[in-house]
């Protein structure tokens, strides 16, 4: 079942006020995913102005999406026991604060702890916004709709995230690419009481140490990564953190199996297509996350492009997903269901970025950029609200918090993952170019070709798992 009224069953009426608390939940959403994007064309500037090295800047990224995607769980426990809004406006509250703290960074170390807080905000946001959005819309076309809306916000946040942040880096200061956060923050935390049910509580206790043992295994990790391109792959170093990382995860996974209350039961896993769902949705953003990264670096180190018209050559991409995840996705996956919708989408982005992988350094908006990234945008469109439900809709209404945290923690940590991979084999291509005696920008945008073709790869695996994994619902037994 995917979601529970929010109603007692004497009472068939639906929340009076269910599309505009949706519009408001579908902002939150839009606010969150676009900050995994917005610092993407402002990071040429950031790099200028506060010295972050070339592989550095990831950092900027990863510092947000690796406590976004280790509190998610927490997040969405926190939900379940306290209450979905309550969550929601602590989450804004947190979110606004480090917004305001990255605006003001004055050094690499600032910034990184400001974007880590910023994403703790949107750990407690995105579960607890899913929660609220599913306990809303009782009718099950309603609800596709409202998928609809939620996902085109989700996709929409991720690509308007590099337009927007191309405007404010030219007309105003990378600066501003954090306080934007600050006033929608302020107007959601005033509208929240009004437009958002309380949500259920519940009596339970807070698996903190789960948490942070499952926070730290990541950040290990993707730290490990990182650092291999200085330690070398070979070191003592590398391996030892990550086998540390790999102990850490492990040593989540027996504290979850021990714990009276853990922050995820084991036995989740056992709903229906959650597990193929979430392996699929956190190998997509491993791809899609690189794409947007990548194309960004390339659009104004390789085409010297202004940050604005580097924003402004994504705009079509942004205008894409809205079209297709608000009118099309939900119409195709009514007609076709999940699966096809969701192998397609992935074998297509899959294609974007095998045509961005032979892009040329004297390439052209119109010829190397803007059908590829049109491409990308049809295949995320299709295959990311099929990937979400898949990976909830089997679970019961009392673990919908955890579902949903789960859900965007395998984005999340995927797409740290598959970043910091992706960026550790670039950087490798462009240094042994360079050795062989390519110019500077020659060597950059091999090492970027090379980045496309290795998330390619990663997007066809996901449509291989989708393919094997994803199965149809069972069908309820006629009495």
């Amino acid at each position: 079942m995917l979601t529970e009224t929010v109603q007692s069953p004497k009472q068939a009426l639906p929340y009076k006020k269910r599309w505009s608390a949706l519009a408001l939940l579908c902002t939150a959403q839009f606010i969150v995913i676009m900050d995994t994007s917005i610092i993407g064309v402002a990071l040429p500037a950031i790099k200028s102005d506060l010295g972050y090295s070339q592989s550095g800047l990831q950092w900027i990224f990863n510092a947000y999406v690796i406590v976004f995607g280790g509190f998610l769980l927490l997040g969405g426990r926190l939900s379940d026991l306290f209450g979905a809004r309550k969550i929601f406006m602590w989450g804004f509250a947190v979110l606004s604060a480090a917004s305001l703290l990255a605006g003001m960074a004055w050094s690499e170390a600032s910034l990184n702890i400001g974007r880590a807080l910023q994403g703790l905000g949107s750990a407690l946001i995105a579960p607890s916004a899913l929660t609220l959005l599913l306990t809303k819309f009782t009718d099950p076309k309603e609800l596709n709709k409202a998928l609809g809306f939620w996902g085109a916000a989700a996709a929409a946040g991720g690509s308007a995230g590099v337009f927007l942040g191309g405007a404010i880096t030219q007309w105003l200061s990378w600066e501003w690419v954090f306080l934007i956060n600050i006033p929608v923050g302020l107007i959601v935390l005033v509208l929240s009481p009004s437009l958002l049910l309380k949500g259920a509580h519940r009596k339970g206790s807070i698996d903190f140490s789960g948490a942070i043992l499952a926070t730290a295994a990541f950040v290990i990790m993707v730290y490990a990564i990182v650092a291999a391109e200085g330690n070398g792959w070979s070191s003592a170093k590398t391996w030892g953190l990550l086998a540390f990382s790999v102990l850490l995860l492990i040593a989540f996974i027996v504290l979850q199996k021990t714990k009276k209350e853990p922050l995820m039961p084991l036995s989740i896993f056992k709903a229906f297509n959650l597990s193929a769902g979430n392996i699929v949705m956190a190998l997509m953003a491993a791809a899609w996350i690189p794409l947007w990264f990548f194309l960004n670096l390339y659009l104004q180190q390789v085409l010297q492009l202004p940050a604005f018209n580097s924003g402004l050559a994504l705009l079509p991409m942004t205008v894409t997903i809205m079209i297709f995840m608000m009118v099309i996705t939900g119409k195709l996956m009514g007609r076709f269901g999940i699966k096809p919708n969701l192998v397609a989408g992935l074998l297509v982005l899959s294609l974007s970025l095998l045509i961005f992988s032979v892009a040329p350094v004297d390439g052209s908006f119109i010829m190397h950029v803007l059908p590829a990234s049109l491409l990308g945008a049809i295949g995320m469109s299709l295959a990311y609200i099929p990937g979400t439900v898949a990976s909830i809709s089997g679970a019961r209404p009392e673990e919908s918090g955890l579902a949903s945290g789960l859900v965007n923690t395998s984005y999340q940590i995927g797409s740290a993952l598959g970043l910091a991979v992706i960026v550790a084999i670039s950087s490798a291509k462009t240094g042994s170019l360079k050795l062989s005696g390519e110019g500077d920008v020659a060597a950059l945008n091999g090492g970027f070709q090379t980045a496309f073709l290795v998330a390619a790869v990663i997007s066809f695996a996901g449509a291989i798992v989708a393919a094997a994994g994803i199965k149809k619902a069972p069908q309820p037994e006629n009495n």
